[in-house]
């Protein structure tokens, strides 16, 4: 795979934001047929639904990515993805930003790369997203943080590579989070992003991959962990209203409307200007009106901006529709896009994430999108990270946790995840300024 094309990157940079989330690069099965399949999934019974999968309303939920590849995994595309392009990660052949903390994944999840050594002396090794260790393991911390579950990344440029590894990838990977999921008792519906895909085929290729895939081959509304708002299985359709990203309003409100007439509950990834139609796609009203949850894309936005969250809610509220507001870290990308800013937009030692928690709550929500969970591509990931220059290749660059002065442990925005979830649903009190230590 030599071309990186991504999905959300390079619509809030073009947007006038920065940039940042969801890519297609990659993923699942091809050769499916719609004979046979049901597309309406019966809801399991109620005692054996986990209580983070039972609603989407109160919930935090992550984005869940599942996209790095290596040599040797085992995968379906069994190459380098989104750490580098197509060969192993070295100087000068990388193209993602915070390193990551390996040291929870077994040594048959890791694989080796051309950097030298860490500074703390082991040799420099990356994960693989195809490994059942790793999503096992990310969903673990999940449960162990209070998280609510995961928001699948399903990409329109995978979804129409029928019968390529790309699709077979992304279905299996699919089918592991579902297990996890279960395992951990999390919750996890599926996320289409729709950038890949085109005015003329947006609403066939979701509606086929729902019916003969989702729902058909994978069967995954069956699992008692696919979130329910109520007895209908959620589902998100991103980048509707965004300028660059396909669709008409006309096209759009169909695909909702039929996901409605599947009984399913649908949440629409949205642009931040969706009220005034600022860097988004005009006359897109009855679009976002449509939707039974509305969830802003804000991630590239470097303010804390109280109004904005404000008016969302207050103007949702009077349509009778829910507000799932998104919070991030912070951004970089100068390892993908040279000479870009290194720590474009700082997390400054968790404040800038905070801030944003605290406005969510503060505006009456109970819900929130936290992007993304495992984004170590452009430095939004909450999974754990390298903490200094210990932990990341000798004589390379990346963004590692203390870069804003402050020492913080690999799992700090797992913790602060954590401490948000609860602020946001209302299960504790909303304080002003971080409420967690550095360090455990």
């Amino acid at each position: 795979m030599s071309e990186r094309r991504h999905a959300r990157r390079t619509f809030l940079r073009e947007a006038g934001a920065l940039g940042v989330g969801a890519a297609a690069v990659w993923a699942g099965v091809g050769n499916m047929s719609t004979a046979g399949a049901e597309t309406v999934a019966p809801a399991p019974k109620p005692g054996r639904i986990p209580a983070a999968a039972r609603s989407v309303r109160g919930k935090v939920y992550v984005g869940y990515q599942g996209w790095f590849a290596a040599t040797g995994d085992g995968s379906p595309i069994n190459t380098w993805t989104h750490w580098s392009r197509g060969t192993a990660p070295s100087p000068g052949n990388q193209t993602f930003e915070l390193y990551p903390d390996t040291s929870a994944y077994p040594s048959s999840a890791l694989f080796p790369t051309g950097y030298a050594p860490l500074g703390n002396g082991q040799p420099a090794r990356l994960f693989s997203s195809y490994a059942t260790a790793v999503i096992d393991q990310h969903f673990r911390w999940m449960q162990q943080y209070g998280i609510d579950g995961a928001a699948l990344q399903r990409f329109g440029s995978d979804i129409t590579a029928v019968g390529q590894p790309r699709l077979k990838q992304r279905n299996d990977i699919h089918s592991k989070a579902r297990d996890a999921a279960q395992k951990y008792s999390r919750g996890f519906y599926i996320e289409y992003d729709i950038s890949g895909l085109t005015d003329a085929n947006l609403v066939s290729s979701i509606q086929s991959d729902w019916d003969s895939t989702i729902v058909g081959t994978l069967r995954l509304t069956f699992s008692p962990s696919y979130t329910r708002e109520g007895d209908k299985p959620v589902v998100h359709l991103w980048g509707l209203g965004v300028s660059n990203r396909p669709g008409t309003v006309d096209s759009c409100v169909k695909l909702i409307n039929w996901f409605k007439t599947k009984g399913c509950y649908v949440i629409g990834g949205v642009p931040r200007g969706w009220r005034t139609d600022s860097n988004a796609k005009p006359g897109f009203g009855p679009v976002y009106a449509a939707l039974d949850m509305v969830s802003p894309w804000n991630v590239g936005n470097a303010t804390v901006d109280q109004k904005l969250f404000n008016d969302d809610m207050a103007k949702l509220k009077a349509n009778g529709q829910e507000y799932m507001p998104v919070i991030y870290p912070g951004f970089a990308w100068s390892n993908w896009k040279p000479g870009s800013p290194k720590n474009e937009i700082p997390r400054k030692s968790g404040d800038f994430m905070w801030r944003q928690a605290v406005a969510a709550a503060r505006c009456g929500t109970h819900t929130a999108f936290i992007a993304m969970f495992d984004e170590y591509d452009e430095a939004t990931a909450v999974a754990p990270a390298a903490e200094n220059s210990s932990m990341i290749p000798t004589g390379q660059y990346f963004l590692t946790l203390d870069a804003d002065g402050k020492s913080l442990s690999s799992d700090f925005y797992l913790r602060l995840s954590s401490a948000a979830t609860k602020m946001i649903n209302g299960s504790a009190p909303i304080t002003p300024t971080v409420p967690i230590p550095p360090r455990v």
